[in-house]
């Protein structure tokens, strides 16, 4: 026999916090080196020039310039950052 009486227990309750992924900079926008320009998980953005990736996956600018989104191929969306001509 039972000397303890069944308590049951709630198997939900629990949730993760939002990570705050997606793009952080915008095509056109102007950005300093080092801005974090996408958070992400994998690859969705490649990183194209002037712009370094993280070991997360988050690609961010390596000199000041303007943004641009570009796609190569049928599939691939770099992110590059171009200098600002004077």
């Amino acid at each position: 026999m039972a000397h303890k009486k069944g308590v049951g227990s709630s198997r939900n309750g629990r949730d993760s916090h939002s990570k705050r992924l997606g793009v952080k900079r915008f095509g056109g926008q102007f950005v300093l080196a080092g801005n974090i320009l996408v958070r992400q998980r994998g690859t969705k953005f490649h990183p194209g020039q002037n712009v370094g990736r993280g070991k997360d996956d988050t690609l961010f600018a390596l000199i000041d310039g303007v943004v641009r989104f570009e796609r190569r191929g049928r599939t691939r969306q770099y992110v590059s950052v171009y200098p600002v001509s004077a």
